[in-house]
């Protein structure tokens, strides 16, 4: 069993998502020591404060899973300049009822890609905004705005040849990062 278990938040729903590849490679290059689970967020309720006595099944569920790790990892795409609904929509009923937030202390790496020349430099900093107020430690360099195009992915989906430097650099980061503050 890995000493750390990573919570992996992709905030696309499509299944051929290129966060969801992005999320998938990006597992191959972290270290021996680390495991990583996607998480489940599209089955969830939209958040209604009526319901923080009586969570679904599938917010417990999300509980649970963000109890069990010692980090967490969002991969995400870039929404109208914003995060995805269904991301946002996941921080909500996680953190709820007030005072029972999953989140809290968890380290965490913020990375996206898109077809987009900016990546998901908007989206990473309103979810950074979140998160702060979440109390989640995040790391805050290097960033990763990551430009989906041709060669990013093998032909097995790991990282291209041209980006493996700069992600495995990223993720030697993050991995340091969660060592520090798991």
């Amino acid at each position: 069993m890995s000493q750390y278990q990573i919570a992996v938040i992709v905030g696309s729903l499509r299944k051929d998502s290129f966060n969801r590849k992005l999320a998938t490679a990006l597992a191959k290059l972290g270290p021996q020591d680390f495991s990583f689970k996607q998480l489940e967020i599209g089955d969830l309720p939209l958040y209604n404060q009526d319901e923080d006595a009586n969570q679904a099944d599938s917010v417990k569920r999300l509980k649970s899973e963000l109890a069990a790790s010692q980090g967490l990892l969002f991969v995400t795409p870039e929404y109208n300049r914003s995060m995805p609904g269904v991301l946002k929509n996941a921080l909500d009923n996680a953190s709820r009822p007030y005072g029972q937030n999953a989140w809290a202390g968890k380290p965490a790496g913020v990375i996206g890609t898109s077809i987009g020349a900016i990546g998901t430099a908007l989206a990473q900093q309103h979810l950074r905004n979140v998160l702060a107020y979440l109390d989640v430690p995040t790391l805050a360099q290097p960033e990763a705005f990551i430009h989906a195009k041709e060669g990013l992915f093998d032909e097995a989906g790991n990282i291209g040849a041209g980006s493996k430097e700069f992600l495995q650099n990223w993720m030697d980061q993050y991995a340091a990062w969660v060592k520090k503050h798991a």
